[in-house]
Order: C-alpha cells, then structure tokens, then sequence
C-alpha cells in the first residue's frame, strides 16, 4: 500500500536525518522533494502547497532547529500534519438513534459499493448489531443477485422488492422489514453511475427523504486517485454524505486520493477496503495510515488483528505445550492458520516497523503455506508429533504425497527442528518468570 510515496519519502528523510544541523535552505530543498513526492502520488496540488506551507513553518521552529535530533524532528512534524491532512481523529460510524438506523451506500459505479455494503454488514454482525441489507440498485446487471449471494455468504438477510420496483419504494419497504423484524441496522446499496447526472442524484435524495438515514457513505476507488477526488467533491455539491470509504487500498501504490479526499471534501474517511475478503474491510485510524505512509509501521493494527485471529483458551494450551517442549506439527498447522486469518502477509509485514521494506520482493503470496500445509498433511499422525522418526523413506513418501520435492520436505522439518530448539529458549521463564506467546507462521 503506498509503496510509491513511501520510498520517495523515505529517501528524502534519510538525507535529512544525516544532516547534523538543519537550516532553512536544506529544509526547504527537503520540502520540496517531499511536496515532487506527494504530486507524482496524485495528490491534489492544493493541499500538497498547503501540507508544505504547514510543515515548512513547523520545521523552521526554534523547537526543531535546536533539537539535538532535528532530522528526526522534522520527520515527527510530517507525520503529525500528515495525521492532520488525514482527518486528525478517528471518525466513528454514528448509530445512536432509535433503531433501526439506516446507513446508505453512494457513488459511482464500480467503485465497490455492493462489496462494501456486505463487509459492512459483517463488521456490524460481528459487533453485535443486526444488519438488514437492502437492494436498491435496480439498473446495473445483476447488482441484486450479487448483493443476496455476498448476504448468503455472512447469513445476513437481504431485502430484494419485485422487479420493477422504483428504488425509493424498494429503501422504504427494506426499513419496514427491519421495522417489523427487530432488525437495527439497514444498508442501503444504490445503483451506481457513470457520472454525476442530475436524474439518479434526484433519486438517491429521494430515498434519503424516504428514510432519512443515519449515515451515507460516498464510496470511492481509491486507486484511481484525483479521479476520486473530483467525484467525491462533485457528489457533495449535490448530495451531502457523513463519511468516505477509500476501496482498493491494497492495489493503490500512490495514495494520492487517501491524502486529499479529507482535505478536499471537508468529510472524513470512515473505512478502507484492504483486499477483496468479506472482513476486508478496515476502520479508518489517520494516525496509523500515516505511520504506515512514513514507512514507521501499524503494530496497533497487527496486534488488533492478532487479538482477533488467536483465541485466548489456544494460546494458554500452546503456551504450556511450549514449555513442556511438546510442539508438534500439528500446532504448527494451528498457528499457521491463525496468520492467514489476520490478512495477506504483505499486508501484515507492513504494519511491522522495518519489515516490509526489508523484505520486499519477497513473494509472499495468500497461497505461500500451501505447500508447507501439503506436506505436513501427508504426514501420520505419528509423524506430526515425532518428527525424530522422519527417515530417508518416510520423506520420499510425504514428499511424493504432498506434490513436492525431498528437498522442500528436508527444509521444512529442519526449520521446525530449529523452531522447536527457539521455543524452548523462550519458555524458560525470564526474570519476571513470565513468557511471551508468540504467533508463528
């Protein structure tokens, strides 16, 4: 994510830093790399000359200039007015209110509006809510049936009105159902358009008349940069919506339309859509985001996500098997798993300061347990849990049952050997007495 702007900036934060004093004029020739960085990153230029202007005047400060650091200095000033270019703070989704509370989906189509609604609904379900979605999109070709297959798939129900239904009709029958229902969360997926038209812009203010929602989300393609920009200032001259969603951050390596749409539009941004999964979907922390652009990382995130993959009752178990020296493969299969549930790889080394630059380049595919998992498959059950017993013939065979070579099967039981020698190191209790329960992978 981001991996344009982020180097460029990285290299001009490592001329900074190896500065031993800071003046105006490296400042400024810093800057002006910094600000040629956010415009080849599709910034939109006026909030590129104002993030500069806002930094230039922080960094000239006697605070930075007399810092014993003032490299590192000017770095912190980037990051505190990027998290301000951002949004600041986090913009939660508003569902106070009597329910059920509507929350409408708007944009242009092919953005991603439907997914979203269904990641939406999910996150909602998984916080305890229940969500209804609502399939207003009458005009784009099976727009309905996408919407009640992605509903199928995270058992929340959705409402879909005869054909021919006039999408206003379709949004007040969907919050009579949750009405009637006890349902109290509606979402709300309109049809899309190719551009802002003045005959769908009356149709979406109609329903939001209709059912006077809660929230309206714009929902944007973030990789296409201004472009977004543009659509999203255009819907706001004809409709006002409460908050952004950025889709396709995960393909977007120049971040030109996460840097200007807050700025541009006066609206935060309330989510990220971070791969094409139904729990793709993230909460929108400026501060992270901005970690994550300056290269420093997101450990908050990684732990949240790790706090949600690791059941608690499986880490105690693992952690006594740890120090009892009693790991087996078929733990290693466990923990395994519980990396691919917080997300793809190149996504989670991202998040650690450091990591994602060192290994770029790296093939770190979703699929790239899939061989290891094969292999340890086609192992006994004896096997897995003595893995002293694995001889020259009992290799061949695994090797030959799991789609691999003795080699990769030779590699992967001498890394577990190594891996089993380093947990039992990390069990022995420290000067505390306590361990810390790592995740493998």
């Amino acid at each position: 994510m981001f991996d344009q702007i982020s180097d460029k900036l990285e290299g001009v934060f490592k001329k900074l830093r190896g500065q031993g004093k800071l003046t105006e004029a490296n400042i400024d020739e810093a800057l002006r790399e910094v600000r040629r960085a956010l415009l080849e990153a599709d910034v939109n230029y006026k909030v590129a000359r104002d993030f500069i202007k806002r930094v230039k005047e922080r960094a000239l400060g006697q605070d930075v200039l007399k810092s014993i650091t003032p490299g590192q200095q000017v770095v912190k000033v980037v990051h505190d007015e990027m998290v301000v270019l951002l949004g600041g703070e986090q913009a939660p989704l508003d569902l106070t209110g009597s329910p059920p509370l509507v929350v409408m989906m708007i944009g242009l189509q092919g953005a991603g509006k439907t997914t979203t609604a269904g990641k939406l609904a999910l996150q909602l379900k998984e916080k305890g809510r229940t969500p209804l979605l609502v399939a207003a999109d009458v005009y784009r070709p099976a727009a309905i049936d996408q919407l009640e297959v992605l509903g199928e798939s995270i058992d929340v129900g959705v409402y879909r009105a005869p054909d021919g239904t006039d999408p206003v009709e379709i949004a007040r029958g969907g919050l009579e159902l949750a009405k009637a229902t006890g349902l109290d969360t509606v979402i709300i997926d309109t049809a899309g358009r190719l551009h802002v038209d003045d005959e769908r812009m009356d149709e979406v203010a109609r329903i939001k008349d209709a059912v006077s929602p809660r929230e309206i989300l714009f929902v944007a393609d973030g990789a296409t940069g201004q472009d977004a920009v543009t659509a999203a200032s255009a819907f706001y001259e004809q409709l006002v919506f409460t908050g952004v969603v950025l889709t396709r951050l995960d393909s977007d390596t120049r971040g030109g339309a996460a840097l200007s749409i807050r700025e541009v539009t006066g609206v935060p941004i309330k989510y990220i859509g971070v791969s094409e999964k139904p729990d793709g979907l993230e909460v929108f922390h400026p501060d992270r985001l901005a970690s994550r652009i300056l290269g420093m990382g997101d450990i908050v995130t990684l732990v949240e996500k790790a706090q949600d993959a690791v059941d608690e009752t499986q880490a105690r178990q693992m952690q006594k098997k740890l120090r009892t020296a009693s790991f087996t493969f078929d733990d290693f299969l466990e923990q395994m798993e519980q990396v691919r549930q917080m997300g793809p790889l190149d996504q989670l080394l991202d998040m650690i300061p450091g990591a994602g630059k060192a290994l770029k380049g790296m093939q770190l595919e979703e699929d790239a347990f899939v061989s290891v998992e094969a292999i340890i498959r086609s192992m006994t059950f004896e096997e897995r849990g003595k893995p002293q017993i694995l001889n020259g013939s009992r290799r061949r065979r695994i090797a030959k049952g799991s789609g691999t070579t003795v080699q990769e099967v030779n590699r992967l039981i001498k890394q577990f050997t190594m891996m089993q020698k380093m947990m039992k190191r990390m069990a022995r209790p420290g000067k505390g007495g306590k361990m810390a329960m790592p995740v493998f992978g």
